[in-house]
């Protein structure tokens, strides 16, 4: 149950995207077109359950043991960056379509807070090895669902009477603060 829990939570109540405001930058840029957010989506989950793996094992085999703590910030991006590296060649290889989709939001999964945030508070929240891979996948379902309702929502809007002067970026920004609001009335329905 706890497990089932950590998921939802990440997911729902504590969005990494609508309520601690992480990954803010694919959430905008890839979110023009449901056919491409859904898979940046899912090419985010994959990142973030690889590396809520791997930098725990780090973290709790290595930095700990040998007392290296310090290293922990520059342990955690290289593992971020090599994984992101597999994701893109793996994506090239497989899917040219999605790989030109996606362009230049691929390789941002680098800088994508969102990640480097889930690895950090795996650290804080101290889980265990299994409730970290439930954080991974949960912050990862829960980054899908936020960028795929915002590309719907978008796609919509392109066939909207949007005033002139919200047109563009004024009206992603305001249904992304919507978004945050709707989410947040999940706050305090789950505690973890």
């Amino acid at each position: 149950m706890e497990l089932i829990l950590i998921f939802l939570s990440a997911a729902i109540v504590n969005n990494f995207v609508l309520a601690y405001f992480l990954g803010i930058c694919p959430f905008i840029g890839v979110s023009n077109k449901l056919s491409s957010a859904f898979p940046m989506g899912l090419a985010t989950t994959f990142v973030m359950v690889l590396t809520a793996i791997v930098t725990w094992l780090i973290y709790h085999l290595i930095l700990v043991p040998y007392d290296v703590v310090y290293l922990e910030y520059v342990s955690f991006i290289l593992v971020i960056a090599s994984l992101v590296q597999f994701v893109e060649m793996f994506i090239k290889k497989v899917s040219q379509p999605l790989y030109r989709a996606l362009g230049i939001f691929l390789p941002l999964i680098t800088t994508n807070c969102a990640i480097l945030g889930l690895a950090l508070f795996i650290v804080l929240k101290d889980y265990s090895f299994v409730q970290a891979i439930f954080y991974g996948v949960g912050a990862g379902a829960g980054f899908t669902l936020a960028i795929s309702v915002m590309a719907g929502i978008r796609e919509e809007l392109e066939l909207a009477n949007v005033p002139r002067a919200f047109q563009g970026a004024p009206i992603t920004l305001i249904v992304a603060g919507l978004l945050a609001l709707a989410f947040m009335g999940f706050a305090g329905m789950i505690s973890v």
